[in-house]
C-alpha cells in the first residue's frame, strides 16, 4: 500500500509540474513534504540521506559568483562587442551568439548564461530588424549542447559528478567535449541552412548597431570578479591534485568573491539575486526520488532494465542513451537523472563492474535530449519565459519540430561515439 501511495505522489507531482500552471519549485517541495506526511520518509532520512547538499551548495556557490560578475556588465559588453565584430550581419551574428552561448554554458551553467544573454539578444535583434525566434532557438540548442561538455555546464552533469566520485571535471571534458564539439558543428550547419533566407539586415540598421554602447565598470571590482571566476574554474580542473572536492572549491570561490566585493555589493543584495526557486526545485526532487528509493521502486526499475537487455553491456548502455534522450525531451531532465542515478548505481550488484560508459550515456542522453521540447530543460523554460515577456512567444510545436530533429541526429552521433569509444571492446 505504501509503495502505491509513493508512486501516486510521485506521478501526481510530476504531472502538475508538467502542466506549468503552478511554480514548479513549489509543487516539487509540496510533493517532497507529501512523502514525509505519508510516512514514506522520515525527517532524518529526508535531510540526511536523500537531499544531496553537495549539489545544492555547488549550484548556490556558482550562482553567487556569476551574479556578482554579471553586476559589472562584462557579459553584456562581450555580447555587444561580438555583434559589432560581425557588423550586425544576420548569419554571422547567429554563429557568434551560438558560440558564445555554448562556451558560456560549458563553464557558467546553461541556465545562468541564457538569463544573461537573452535580454541582450532581444535588444540586438530589435535594433537590426531581425526575427528573434531563430536566435532564441539557437540559444536553447547551443546552451544544452554546450552545457553537456563539462561537469558544471548542465544540472544533470552536476548530479552525476556528485554521485560518482571519480568522474571529475577533467573527466567530463575529456570524455564529452569531443563529441559535443562535433554535435555543435552539425547543429550550426542545420540552423544556417534553415534560417539563411530570413536573416537579412539593411546597411542603415547595421550602422545603428555601431552606435550602441555597452556599459561595463572597468574597475578593480571587475578584476576581482574575473580573477575569482578563473581561479574557481581552474580549481575545478585541478581539484584532484589539490585534494579538494568540487563543492569546496566552488564555496571557497563564492566566499572569497563576496569578501573581496562586500564594500561594493552587499551580500544580502547578492543573495536576493540567487535563483532560489531552482535550488528548492532540486530539494523537492531529491525527496521525491528518495521516496521511490525508500520503497524499492528504484531497485525494481534497475532489475527491469537488466531483464530487458538480458544484462548485455552494449545494449544496456545504448538503451540508457536513447531512453534518457527521448524522455528528457518531454520531461525536465533533472528529475529523470535524479531517478536514474540510483538505478545505474544498482547495476554493480548485477555484475557490471565498469559503469563509466553507462554514466556517459546518461549524461549525453539527458543533456542533449533536453533540446527535444521546451519542457526538456530548465534553460529552455527560462528562454521561453523571457521571450513571452518580450512579445516574442516561442511556439511549443514549432520549436519541437526543430528540437526533436536535432535530438535524433545528436543521439545517432552519440551512439556511434559511445559504441566505438567504449563498447566495441566488450
Amino acid at each position: 500500500m505504501l509503495t502505491i501511495l509513493t508512486l501516486i505522489i510521485f506521478i501526481l507531482t510530476y504531472v502538475v509540474i508538467m502542466t506549468e500552471k503552478y511554480d514548479r519549485a513549489l509543487i516539487a517541495c509540496i510533493g517532497g513534504v507529501a512523502m514525509l506526511m505519508a510516512g514514506v520518509l522520515t525527517t532524518d532520512t529526508a535531510f540526511l540521506t536523500y537531499i544531496d547538499w553537495n549539489t545544492i551548495a555547488l549550484l548556490f556557490s556558482m550562482m553567487v559568483i556569476v551574479t556578482i560578475t554579471s553586476q559589472t556588465g562584462i557579459f553584456e559588453y562581450i555580447a555587444i562587442v561580438l555583434a559589432k565584430s560581425v557588423n550586425g550581419r544576420g548569419i554571422p551574428l547567429l554563429i557568434a551568439v551560438s558560440v558564445l552561448t555554448a562556451f558560456g554554458s560549458a563553464f557558467l551553467a546553461n541556465v545562468t548564461i541564457v538569463l544573461l544573454l537573452v535580454p541582450i539578444i532581444l535588444t540586438l535583434t530589435s535594433m537590426l530588424g531581425l526575427p528573434a525566434i531563430p536566435y532564441l532557438v539557437a540559444v536553447i540548442l547551443s546552451a544544452n549542447i554546450g552545457g553537456t561538455a563539462t561537469l558544471i555546464g548542465d544540472p544533470p552533469n552536476i548530479m552525476i559528478g556528485q554521485a560518482v566520485e571519480h568522474l571529475t571535471f577533467n573527466a567530463f571534458l575529456l570524455h564529452l567535449a569531443p563529441i559535443v564539439f562535433i554535435i555543435f558543428l552539425t547543429t550550426m550547419g542545420g540552423l544556417i541552412l534553415l534560417y539563411r533566407k530570413k536573416l537579412k539586415v539593411s546597411a542603415e540598421l547595421q550602422q545603428n548597431l555601431q552606435s550602441l554602447k555597452a556599459e561595463v565598470n572597468w574597475n578593480f571590482t571587475l578584476v576581482k570578479s574575473l580573477s575569482v571566476l578563473v581561479i574557481t574554474i581552474a580549481g575545478f580542473m585541478l581539484h584532484t591534485f589539490l585534494h579538494l572536492d568540487l563543492t569546496t572549491v566552488a564555496m571557497a570561490g563564492a566566499l572569497l568573491l563576496l569578501f573581496l566585493t562586500h564594500d561594493v555589493y552587499k551580500p544580502d543584495e547578492i543573495f536576493k539575486e540567487v535563483e532560489w526557486g531552482t535550488l528548492f526545485f532540486f530539494m523537492g526532487l531529491f525527496l521525491l526520488v528518495g521516496g521511490l528509493e525508500e520503497v524499492g521502486i528504484i531497485d525494481e526499475l534497475a532489475r527491469g532494465i537488466i531483464f530487458t537487455t538480458e544484462g548485455d553491456y552494449k545494449t544496456t548502455a545504448l538503451l540508457i542513451l536513447w531512453l534518457s534522450g527521448v524522455l528528457s525531451g518531454f520531461v525536465d531532465n533533472i528529475p529523470f537523472v535524479a531517478a536514474m542515478i540510483p538505478v545505474i548505481s544498482e547495476f554493480e550488484d548485477y555484475g557490471m563492474t565498469n559503469l563509466d560508459p553507462l554514466w556517459w550515456s546518461l549524461a549525453l542522453g539527458a543533456c542533449l535530449g533536453g533540446n527535444g521540447t521546451l519542457l526538456g530543460s530548465s534553460s529552455n523554460l527560462v528562454v521561453a519565459g523571457l521571450a513571452a515577456k518580450s512579445n516574442h512567444p516561442l511556439g511549443f510545436l514549432s520549436f519541437m519540430k526543430i528540437g526533436l530533429t536535432v535530438v535524433i541526429f545528436s543521439l545517432i552521433i552519440s551512439t556511434v561515439y559511445i559504441y566505438f569509444r567504449y563498447l566495441i571492446y566488450f
